[in-house]
């Protein structure tokens, strides 16, 4: 049984999270690959709206079983307050959510040091969430890092208190004043890892190898977005892990070949948050509209997005390199309003027109090079049918298929499961 897998084709927030919650149904398993607390998968229905953030996004679902994978870095503190707050949906959560032994674990030391490293660059700092991301993955290649599986051992404690060590040392050699009360942060750690010794933990690659040789389905859930990727994004303003598609296979413990179809989501403009390049990014009122309609504030850190028209040949670059097979067009409905769209086909490269995605893409070297195309008005949020779209959407659809030549499958026309048209 093939291993379907769904991911981000922009700077993330592309609407990830209600998309694995409408497909969860058709799966036995989901399962999230990649990242940690630094995302944040939006879901609503039944109008409540909903924040995971290390959580797989098919736990709403009773028949679902929800695996973080060993490429995830958890925070137990955070963990733990998500499960706190879906406590009133009666989610049997030892029966619905595994963690994989190998998953690294983001100590407190490891926040204090993304603080203290973030402040030390000043104005060239990279717009990191601050929950220990970075400083943990490095562990994790650096091989220092603490996992799920060392809860269980014995000397866990000598491990933590090693590691901890290590980072207070790191921390006197930052130049910078932070204030924190370490005590205090440990006691919530410490109270979380009781918490989370509570879930089922388990050697992932021998369970995903279990379930395919049983035929059970299994989704992949990826986090943040290709164009973060530590690789192939627009480096270093990216996150720390690999959030493409080849991050799914190192991320869960999957065989390449095992991959069946790899879904793209992109929204129907762009858009980013934090520092970094953004070609296509408006200052005047179309961004502005775009920002108010789109709601456009990071679910994770609250920070405002930047938005921009669709860029082209960043999708069709995250296309490429992901093996994408089937597109779901995100917030249609956001673009509602606009007598004309602009859609970047090429850029302006050191006064050179190229239409792929250059090694560089700073304002000084990029220069996008737009095609026009009719908007239209229709309010999209009460649309039941793909029947129902103005013309101008269709074209709008058909455009970006003949350009990337891949099927859009799937329109989004608001936040709610119930607004997610089949083409």
């Amino acid at each position: 049984m093939a291993v379907d897998l769904l991911l981000g084709l922009q700077w993330g927030d592309e609407g990830k999270g209600k998309i694995v919650d409408v497909l969860t149904s058709d799966y036995d398993i989901i399962a999230r690959f990649q990242g940690g607390p630094n995302a944040g998968h939006t879901l609503e229905f039944n109008g409540i709206k909903h924040v995971l953030h290390t959580i797989p996004s098919g736990i709403f679902h009773e028949n679902s079983e929800n695996i973080i994978g060993n490429g995830v870095v958890i925070d137990p503190v955070i963990f733990q307050k998500e499960i706190d707050e879906l406590s009133g949906f009666n989610i049997d959560f030892a029966k619905k959510l595994f963690i994989s032994r190998k998953a690294h674990l983001i100590l407190p030391t490891h926040r204090l040091l993304d603080t203290a490293s973030e402040t030390a660059k000043g104005k060239a700092k990279i717009g990191s969430t601050l929950k220990g991301i970075g400083p943990t993955y490095m562990d994790k290649t650096g091989r220092n890092g603490l996992r799920i599986g060392d809860i269980e051992l014995s000397d866990f404690m000598d491990r933590y208190n090693a590691l901890r060590g290590k980072h207070l040392e790191m921390l006197e050699n930052y130049n910078v004043d932070i204030q924190f009360d370490l005590e205090e942060l440990e006691r919530e750690f410490f109270l979380a890892i009781d918490s989370i010794k509570k879930l089922k933990f388990i050697d992932s690659e021998k369970y995903f190898s279990d379930a395919k040789k049983g035929g059970r389905t299994i989704l992949a859930e990826g986090a943040q977005g290709t164009l973060l990727d530590v690789d192939f994004g627009t480096y270093p303003f990216v996150t720390s892990s690999t959030t493409t598609a080849a991050g799914a296979c190192t991320g869960l413990g999957v065989a390449p070949g095992d991959i069946g179809d790899v879904i793209g989501i992109f929204k129907a403009y762009v858009t980013r948050v934090g520092s970094g390049p953004f070609p296509t990014e408006l200052f005047d009122a179309d961004g502005a509209q775009l920002a108010k309609a789109g709601n456009e504030f990071g679910s994770t850190t609250g920070r405002a997005r930047r938005c921009g028209w669709l860029d082209l040949v960043a999708l069709k670059y995250a296309c490429e390199i992901n093996g994408v097979t089937k597109l779901y067009m995100m917030k249609a409905d956001v673009l509602s309003g606009f007598d004309t769209l602009k859609v970047c086909t090429h850029y302006k490269y050191r006064g050179e027109k190229i239409d792929f995605f250059p090694y560089n893409i700073e304002e000084k070297n990029i220069e996008p090079i737009y095609t026009e195309v009719p908007g239209w008005k229709k309010d999209l949020t009460k649309v039941k049918s793909s029947s129902e779209f103005p013309e101008n959407l269709n074209k709008y659809v058909e455009y970006i298929e003949k350009e990337t030549g891949i099927k859009i499958e799937v329109v989004s026309v608001g936040p709610d499961r119930t607004q997610t048209i089949t083409m």
